[in-house]
């Protein structure tokens, strides 16, 4: 077996005696008080703060390009603010949540207590390694929640870094970082931890999914799918293309909420494809040896998107490069790759792309485009272009998506006071905000009496006086 487990323990031991001294280890404090998270979060946000060029840097080197303010806005800043935000209301989630006992059960008292799960196991890819490994971390650090994290095999160097600041803070006995190839995920998915955070491909969350459930281990998984983004007839294409080209060409468009392709009023084709253009040059001009503009993660990802390119064209699609750029096969550099005339045949509309290749899908009426989405599988996110009130209203209400962005690609993932995740095919559950505060506890229900007992007026023997007039009050 290929695998590293980055901790005092050695790789012999094996990731069930990892998992076995964590919970050891939570079991003799399972509940940290406020004081002690707060303490691990500000000491996590700390060493974000130290590491965050290292981190870059590492980034940089696992994908050839990557881009230095792009790892600070999409990995790093996430998560301090995360840390901000969580400190800011961790008290307030934390407090048991009084409620009704009613009538029925008076006199007593009912409560929610929120309690840690336990261990939690957290699979991260390797598009946002930093983000999607420390985000879910903070949530579960929040909730009181011990960690092991399985890093992507695909970001070696990155791994090292993360490794290296979470030991600076950490015992491997609260938070253990796994390395290894598909073998280890897998083992890794089948252990029986409290609750298992999986993101990456709907394949791969078949997988997890069937693998936890042997454990009936409660899962989280956030999945992708092909987004779209519906430009309605009201609005400015210029504008639509300023409103979501950085969502596609953020990391290169290697993000699971990154528009998948784009509906547009067929008349208005043209007109996107030559604003595209115009605004992916004034931009980043050419990619080949602009450091703004991000690689492909690895040559395995470059030629799977090659290929896709190449089966779309063998189908009489139609390829125009958004700056006339030749693809970079040395560098792995590819600029958006505006795609028209496509069908389902092609393999470019049956998977999520993950890259920065956009189909462009033209349509006559809204009601055609609303049903277009609706025929596919639920995604990730959802993207409206329009500044009508009433088509925005119309396709939310007409859709079922993750998350929506309106006039806006991606940036609802970093809304700290909102869940995210998907829906079906997309994923389940959530894991940011309260919303993952919840989801990583156990919402335990107390009732508590006092020396009143009135349970007893509903022992046997029945059919005495107080029963038939409890009857009377409560079953007409």
């Amino acid at each position: 077996m290929n695998m590293a487990i980055k901790s005092e323990i050695s790789s012999e031991t094996g990731l069930t005696e990892l998992l076995t001294r964590q919970r050891d280890s939570y079991r003799s404090q399972p509940s940290p008080s406020y004081e002690q998270r707060v303490e691990t979060l500000k000491s996590l946000k700390l060493a974000l703060l130290k590491f965050r060029q290292p981190l870059a840097d590492a980034l940089n080197r696992d994908y050839g390009t990557r881009s230095t303010d792009d790892t600070l806005i999409s990995d790093i800043m996430p998560c301090i603010n995360n840390i901000n935000y969580s400190l800011k209301n961790l008290k307030k989630w934390m407090k048991p949540s009084r409620r009704h006992a009613g009538l029925l059960l008076a006199p007593a008292k009912v409560k929610v207590h929120y309690q840690p799960v336990g261990v939690v196991g957290i699979i991260v890819p390797w598009n946002f390694p930093v983000m999607l490994s420390v985000g879910p971390l903070i949530t579960a650090l929040s909730a009181g929640n011990h960690a092991m994290l399985k890093l992507s095999e695909f970001t070696p160097e990155t791994n090292k870094v993360i490794e290296e600041m979470l030991a600076s803070i950490f015992d491997t006995r609260q938070v253990a970082v796994v390395e290894g190839e598909a073998d280890v995920a897998a083992e890794f998915s089948s252990l029986p931890f409290d609750h298992l955070l999986f993101t990456g491909s709907t394949t791969v969350g078949h997988h997890v999914m069937r693998a936890a459930s042997a454990n009936l281990t409660p899962v989280t998984l956030e999945l992708g799918g092909k987004s779209p983004v519906v430009i309605a007839p009201d609005m400015p294409i210029a504008t639509a293309v300023e409103r979501m080209i950085y969502g596609k060409c953020l990391n290169s468009g290697q993000i699971c909420v990154a528009p998948d392709y784009v509906l547009v009023p067929k008349e208005k084709q043209a007109e996107f494809i030559q604003a595209y253009q115009a605004k992916f040059s004034a931009m980043y001009g050419k990619v080949s040896d602009n450091n703004d503009y991000g690689a492909i993660i690895n040559q395995r990802q470059f030629d799977r998107l090659l290929s896709v390119l190449e089966d779309a064209k063998s189908k009489g699609a139609k390829v125009i490069s958004a700056n006339d750029e030749v693809i970079n096969t040395a560098k792995r550099k590819i600029p958006t790759q505006l795609v028209t005339h496509v069908s389902d045949d092609m393999q470019l509309m049956q998977d999520e792309i993950f890259g920065p290749l956009l189909p462009i899908i033209g349509y006559d009426t809204l009601d055609e485009a609303v049903t277009y989405i609706n025929d596919r599988p639920r995604p990730l996110a959802l993207y409206i272009m329009s500044f009508d009130e009433q088509v925005q209203d119309r396709i939310l209400n007409q859709t079922h998506s993750g998350g929506v962005c309106i006039n806006e690609t991606v940036f609802h993932v970093a809304a700290d006071d909102a869940p995210f995740g998907g829906i079906g095919p997309s994923g389940m559950g959530h894991y940011h905000g309260k919303e993952g505060f919840l989801t990583l506890s156990h919402a335990k229900t107390v009732l508590s009496r006092g020396k009143l007992n009135t349970g007893k007026f509903i022992h046997p023997p029945y059919g005495n006086p107080i029963q038939k007039i409890l009857y009377k009050m409560f079953i007409r």
